[in-house]
């Protein structure tokens, strides 16, 4: 019946306001079923618990464990499953000696039931709380957590959820109702049901996180230094096997490390370029996040942008003098590529210590702003010699590029200058020789897209000019970075 109403909504006919109120509708409608799910899969994934042995569901049903028969029954993912089954264990009841006690978290429990919390709320309280409920991590005492429990149900629905009276309560003569305030505790031993509207207002499940976050320093304050300490000797940092061309970077930092890092993130990290002198009225399009005219948007995603800050930042202290050195040298990614696959440009290189090979577009880069020292071998394989170190601009040349380019010359890029590399506008490849008429400033980003995302640079009179691809500016016109403020007419004083 609910299938057949639905199909027959023509969606695209809705308008704005329908659609709002039929999104919110549905989602709404959803919440008692997925409540129901979370039910289901605890009471099979209790009725196949592992100690149960051959009087197992799962094991009368021919499943090899409860998530294995959760999975046939209901075609979901494992994922999926110990997901419902987690959660299950929190809301469901429990039985100690043939008891039955209410769920670990009665008042998610109560607005799972009620269909007024979803899925994903109800998942960001538990986890935000577990440990500080009782055989916790932590010590807190359980009348705050229940009242922090409450608080968090009452702004992910909306309603206040808190207890009734029990046996031998009645309610108080007054006109001021149970838990009124938001998580202030009835102070009743009754089960918890839902109340009334409430006074505040509602967040997403993921605005529920930071606020579970500020519950816990307020549960147990005199814990947190301890466990900061706890968890700065275990933070890790570690690389995966190589799985379709990356490393997977797996670990985790603590919550001072990660302000430093998001910090730097968002020092450099913008979809756009403010001018280096902007005019008022440029100045207050900026801070309001507009577009300045002549600004190109970065389409980087912001996981992207972040890999090029961190790249950056990474390649900075290992060019500083001050990092220690490895065998009498600073830190070098050495690449390894066969002279006659280079000269062919076919092939690929090999990192020392990295099994994954690179592509010779990557070498071409790398090259191109590190230079290369040939290795001359025998027929047996033994070195005969070390050739000179070539097509590498010097210290002295890229000094003199960056005065006259300022930073990466591509329009919109706001690159630091010292995170940038020298390109060969004429490849080396082809012949282009490795001086400063030849060689301007690139990201890293830029560089490794150069010859495949449509930008051309060219060197007119010692001065470079890009042409940018057409869907970016149609008229294909060459035109002169103006980049170093040293140059620039408008930001020069100007003699009266």
């Amino acid at each position: 019946m609910v299938q057949a109403v639905l199909a027959s909504i023509d969606l695209d006919a809705l308008s704005d306001a329908e659609v709002v109120a039929f999104t919110q509708m549905v989602e709404h409608a959803g919440r008692p079923v997925d409540a129901a799910r979370v039910g289901a899969a605890t009471v099979v994934g209790y009725r196949s618990r592992a100690g149960l042995g051959r009087d197992s569901m799962a094991w009368r049903l021919g499943a090899s464990h409860q998530n294995d028969l959760l999975t046939r029954l209901t075609l979901a993912s494992r994922q999926e499953m110990k997901r419902r089954l987690a959660l299950g264990e929190k809301v469901a009841p429990r039985v100690l000696g043939g008891q039955v006690l209410e769920p670990e978290f009665p008042a998610v429990a109560a607005a799972l039931t009620a269909g007024e919390l979803g899925v994903d709320a109800a998942e960001a309280i538990v986890k935000g709380l577990t440990d500080y409920k009782v055989h916790g991590r932590f010590d807190a005492d359980q009348a705050d957590v229940e009242s922090a429990e409450i608080s968090l149900v009452e702004r992910a629905t909306g309603s206040v959820f808190d207890r009734i009276p029990g046996p031998g309560e009645s309610e108080p003569d007054t006109d001021t109702e149970p838990g009124v305030g938001g998580g202030v505790p009835s102070g009743f031993t009754g089960p918890i049901r839902r109340l009334r509207d409430s006074d505040g207002f509602t967040y997403p499940a993921d605005d529920l996180r930071p606020l579970a976050v500020r519950m816990q320093a307020l549960l147990n304050p005199d814990g947190l230094a301890p466990n900061e300490t706890t968890l700065e000797a275990t933070s890790t940092i570690s690389f995966g096997e190589l799985a379709r061309g990356l490393h997977p970077l797996r670990g985790g930092v603590t919550p001072e490390l990660k302000g430093v890092i998001q910090n730097l993130f968002n020092t450099f990290q913008s979809a756009r370029s403010a001018p280096a002198f902007p005019s008022a009225e440029e100045q207050q399009r900026i801070e309001a996040g507009e577009l300045v005219p002549g600004e190109v948007i970065d389409e980087r995603t912001g996981g992207e942008k972040r890999a090029d800050i961190l790249r950056g930042i990474l390649v900075q202290v290992a060019q500083d003098p001050r990092t220690p050195t490895m065998g009498g040298m600073p830190p070098t990614v050495m690449v390894h590529v066969n002279a006659t696959d280079l000269l062919a440009q076919a092939g690929v290189g090999w990192i020392d210590g990295i099994d994954g090979p690179i592509s010779m577009r990557t070498i071409n880069q790398m090259i191109d702003n590190g230079g290369f020292q040939p290795i001359f071998f025998g027929g047996t394989g033994a070195v005969l010699g070390l050739g000179n170190k070539a097509r590498c601009f010097s210290p002295m040349q890229r000094k003199l590029i960056t005065a006259r380019d300022g930073s990466c010359i591509i329009p919109g890029c706001d690159c630091p200058p010292q995170w940038t590399e020298v390109h060969h506008v004429i490849p080396w490849q082809t012949g282009g020789t490795t001086d400063v008429g030849n060689g301007v400033l690139l990201c890293w980003y830029h560089h490794h897209t150069i010859n495949t995302a449509g930008w051309k640079i060219r060197m007119v009179n010692g001065l470079p000019q890009v042409k940018a691809p057409h869907w970016i500016d149609p008229t294909g016109r060459w035109r002169t970075p103006e980049k170093h403020r040293a140059h620039d007419p408008q930001t020069r004083r100007q003699d009266e």
